[in-house]
């Protein structure tokens, strides 16, 4: 088994790191804000069309532009959830969803979180599918790749106040590369056996004799850019362990491949585009550090079994309990580190049944704040604050003014990158509290104990840091938690993006310093060591008291 679990690992991570150097190639190009060959007359139409301009903005005109267009989509989200009974392309006459249910979804899928609070085969019609979620699979994406865009251009950039243009980043993006990725990718997942019609529900008679219904839809188009956009809700409540979202061993492949695909490949265009290709490295081979670790602990724990299973006589050799077999248990083990790390949510099997230890890598990798790998753009400007504080913390020790990328790190950034590392865990553990000190929130928990604690933990870490992914066992559609999680995901998503833009056009300002002897280096060994010191050490500083309330507790009980 350890032998599979190393060549799993290794074939993985060999087929991610060459995807991602075209990949990466390509963004460099749009992050130095060029126009991709072919493409002049297709943005000169959309410019004249919308009636935008676009010329470079400062910072604050950057974050009205990227709040401006979020406050929309949930908008317009939230009115054709409301109205969905009264849409087209509804074949099973589905009514439109409660207020608190369709607010929770609008931010959720706007937040790029896409935590469901519902089963959406029996919830939403295609066409909420399609111009719903599907539309803003795209856009929240491209939000999380505008950031970043503006973040890295302050870094590459000295004397100047702009940032770039907001609609032209979100403009390009959307169309030159999530686009046609996601169009190959559903075309893959077309030809494994994944559906794509807009075709009432089909009702069969099984073998025994009884009858079934089929959900039907526009699965594979989602399901493409669910994986791609680290968006992970699924058109099912089972999601990727759901047969129509992922037939077969190579569409369970290509699901990992793609969750991980542009956080990677953004990490070799930071290092092209600030023309330092080390630093990009650094950054890559800390999360690759981390994420490999993680993996190792979760198979390692699910393939040691379940000791509980044990007490009652029951095999407990192997932790089969919520796993597809058509998967196995490194598979699945694999796809929930990959999908918590990278902010994704998506799940092949449920993380719920997994063994203490393994439920608890999972919970721990978005409670570091998503840095490992993470969501679109997020991910790498969330490790980005955790570099400006390794450089902070080393510039204490050996007595000398923090320096990253020849940009001097001063009062301003630190109070900045500061509060953009703490709004997670704020919410997170506030959040909780709220929860289980109140009738509402003790209301939705199913199971007792420290288990029970944990599913609540798991949900509020879980939209805070966007990932979306759940414990099962938390009746999360009610008003209490439709309102309080929906109120996270939008703080967890839209408030660390203005400490992000503030930190950009600050050091878009400043002039580039050339390295000197005292300069401190952040690349090699030394500096992977020391970003992956900080991350972990915020986090445990933070955590570890929930922690020891929950998995640890029910693991050494």
């Amino acid at each position: 088994m350890a032998a599979d679990a190393v060549l799993l690992l290794a074939v993985y991570l060999t087929a991610l790191l060459l995807l991602a150097q075209p990949l990466g190639r390509l963004l460099t190009g749009l992050i130095h804000d060029r126009t991709l060959p072919g493409t002049a007359g297709t943005e000169r139409a959309i410019w004249r069309l919308c009636g935008i301009s676009d010329g470079d903005m400062n910072w604050r005109q950057y974050l009205a532009a990227v709040l401006a267009f979020n406050l929309l989509g949930i908008v317009m989200l939230f009115a054709i959830l409301m109205l969905q009974g009264s849409l087209p392309l509804n074949p099973q006459g589905l009514s439109g969803l409660s207020w608190h249910l369709a607010l929770n979804t609008a931010i959720s899928f706007v937040s790029n979180t896409n935590w469901q609070a519902y089963a959406g085969e029996s919830t939403l019609s295609h066409f909420s599918t399609m111009m719903g979620l599907t539309v803003q699979n795209f856009l929240s994406a491209a939000t999380g790749f505008a950031v970043l865009f503006a973040l890295i251009r302050g870094f590459a950039r000295h004397a100047t106040d702009k940032l770039g243009n907001a609609w032209r980043d979100l403009t390009r993006t959307t169309l030159f590369v999530l686009l046609p990725l996601s169009l190959l990718t559903a075309l893959l997942m077309v030809s494994q056996g994944v559906p794509q019609n807009l075709s009432p529900y089909l009702t069969f008679t099984t073998l025994e004799g009884v009858q079934q219904t089929l959900p039907m839809g526009p699965v594979a188009s989602q399901e493409a850019i669910k994986m791609l956009g680290v968006n992970g809700g699924g058109l099912f409540n089972a999601n990727s362990a759901h047969p129509f979202e992922n037939p077969t061993a190579l569409t369970n492949f290509v699901q990992m491949l793609a969750m991980l695909l542009i956080p990677a490949a953004l990490c070799l265009a930071f290092g092209r585009a600030i023309r330092d290709t080390r630093q990009g490295h650094t950054v890559l081979w800390a999360m690759l550090t981390m994420f490999v670790v993680a993996a190792a602990v979760v198979m390692w724990a699910e393939v040691d079994g379940n000791p509980h299973l044990a007490a009652y006589g029951a095999d407990s050799a192997l932790n089969w309990e919520g796993k597809e077999s058509r998967f196995g248990i490194l598979q699945s083990a694999l796809f929930a580190v990959i999908t918590t790390a990278a902010s994704s949510g998506a799940v092949n099997a449920m993380h719920d049944s997994f063994t203490a230890l393994g439920g608890l890598v999972p919970l721990w990798l978005m409670q570091i704040g998503e840095v490992v790998f993470g969501g679109v753009g997020s991910g790498l400007y969330g490790m980005l604050m955790n570099v400006l504080l390794a450089v902070f913390v080393a510039g204490l020790m050996i007595g000398r003014t923090p320096e990253y990328l020849g940009k001097k790190i001063g009062v301003p950034e630190m109070k900045m990158t500061a509060i953009a590392i703490l709004i997670a865990p704020t919410l997170v553990l506030l959040g909780t509290a709220w929860a289980m000190m109140t009738d509402a929130g003790q209301a939705g928990i199913f199971n007792p104990g420290p288990h029970g604690f944990t599913e609540v933990l798991y949900a509020l870490t879980s939209v805070a840091n966007n990932n979306g992914s759940a414990f099962a066992g938390l009746s999360a559609n009610t008003p209490f938690y439709n309102l309080l999680l929906g109120a996270a995901m939008l703080i967890g998503r839209f408030a660390p993006i203005i400490p992000v833009l503030a930190i950009a056009g600050s050091l878009a300002s400043r002039p580039t310093q050339p390295a000197s002897v005292g300069t401190l280096p952040t690349h090699g060994a030394l500096f992977v060591g020391l970003i992956i010191g900080t991350v972990l050490l915020v986090g445990a500083l933070t955590f570890i008291p929930s922690l020891a309330l929950g998995p640890i507790i029910e693991h050494l009980q």
